[in-house]
């Protein structure tokens, strides 16, 4: 797996990095529903873990040649 994100950094909301999966918007609007990456809230400032980042996006990876087999 082909890391998008540095392993062992913190990403906070404003870094432009976090633009590759959602703008602002999309990331409150996933946090509010229980979804996409894990994070942590610590008072009002909300940090992304790379290392979580990465997971996340390999667990939404989309193989088009293993697509409709079954």
């Amino acid at each position: 797996m082909a890391n998008l994100f540095e392993q062992n950094r913190n990403y906070v909301l404003g870094d432009e990095e976090l633009n590759l999966i959602g703008d602002r918007d999309k990331l409150a609007q996933w946090r509010h529903k229980g979804m996409g990456p894990a994070f942590y809230k610590l008072g009002r400032k909300i940090i992304y873990r790379g290392a979580d980042l990465n997971a996340w996006a390999e667990a939404n990876r989309v193989d088009p040649s293993k697509e409709g087999a079954a």
